[in-house]
């Protein structure tokens, strides 16, 4: 059962505060900015008390927000847009851009991504795994269907990190914080996965995660929604701007090194959004119709377009 993997711990004691739900993974980035939201007391700033559902996995974060047990979880805009055209009134604002990346050791003879062909490469997630899919078309464009073009190994991000540590795959498309765990190791990054994006339509950087909740329960607590975004965006840029409070929250990280945990910070510093949820609503639309073709259904559901309402646009300066 749900119930057995999660534990609630409140992050403010404060009674006469605005309650709010959030659902965690307890190894993820939003555990991060949650502890500086309590070590700077951001939450009694903005007048919430804030309850924190730690879960294992994403997966587990879905259905405490569609169960009712959670207010807010983390997740990336085709599974809203998915639930949507299923008939559930989901809602997301903006998150991180943060994406993975194509990594190969410092002397692989692999220099830019066509030199993929042929070889072996490691991917995270699975086959419709978003960056991977996003890959796949951005090299579609050059004639090479990485598919039948390449050996492909599917795996879980640390078995392939393993994998390519042991030198047993050419390349891996792996999650942002492996990836820069690699790097932290001497890996090179052929391309980050967000340098693709301009070349499939998007006009930026596109944030894929991003804060989803219930669009009734959004509608029926702007202020509350406002006030938790701008708690937020109040730790983002304290981690944005102070190396001392990535020292503080190494032990969150799972940093076994300062070369990690620098990476790691800077990967997560280029992933805070910076763009009007408008312009960001507008790459997404684009860059679902490229994930649409290339996951199908078994991706995103029915809908051949971004369901309408994905964005939630009520933020002040949003």
């Amino acid at each position: 059962m749900l119930l057995a993997t999660v534990v609630w711990i409140a992050a403010g004691t404060f009674c006469s505060a605005d309650e709010l739900r959030v659902a965690v993974q307890k190894t993820g980035t939003f555990a991060w900015e949650l502890a500086v939201i309590r070590a700077h007391d951001l939450d009694k700033q903005a007048d919430l008390s804030v309850k924190v559902l730690e879960l294992a996995s994403p997966e587990a974060g879905k259905i405490a927000l569609r169960a009712g047990n959670a207010d807010i979880i983390v997740t990336d805009w085709l599974w809203v847009s998915r639930e949507r055209a299923l008939g559930a009134k989901l809602t997301f604002y903006p998150y991180s851009s943060a994406l993975g990346a194509v990594m190969v050791s410092a002397s692989s003879p692999i220099k830019v991504l066509a030199d993929l062909k042929g070889r072996k490469l490691a991917v995270a997630g699975g086959p419709i795994d978003k960056s991977w899919l996003l890959l796949q078309a951005r090299l579609k464009q050059e004639g090479i269907d990485l598919k039948s073009d390449a050996t492909i190994a599917y795996g879980a991000p640390p078995l392939l990190t393993a994998k390519m540590l042991s030198g047993e795959m050419d390349a891996t498309v792996n999650y942002w914080n492996f990836c820069a765990s690699l790097e932290a190791k001497g890996f090179r990054r052929i391309a980050g996965i967000e340098d693709l994006l301009s070349k499939l339509g998007a006009k930026g950087r596109t944030a894929m995660l991003g804060y989803v909740f219930d669009e009734k329960w959004a509608n029926a607590n702007q202020d509350k929604v406002a006030r938790f975004i701008a708690m937020a965006r109040k730790a983002k840029e304290i981690l944005a701007t102070s190396d001392a409070e990535w020292e503080k929250i190494a032990p969150l990280t799972g940093a076994p090194d300062a070369a990690t945990l620098h990476a790691y910070r800077d990967r997560y510093r280029e992933g805070i959004p910076r763009r009007p949820v408008a312009d960001e609503e507008a790459d997404a639309r684009i860059l679902y119709r490229v994930l649409a073709e290339s996951g199908g259904p078994e991706l995103v559901g029915p809908a051949p377009e971004l369901a309408s309402g994905t964005f939630y646009h009520a933020i002040p300066g949003g």
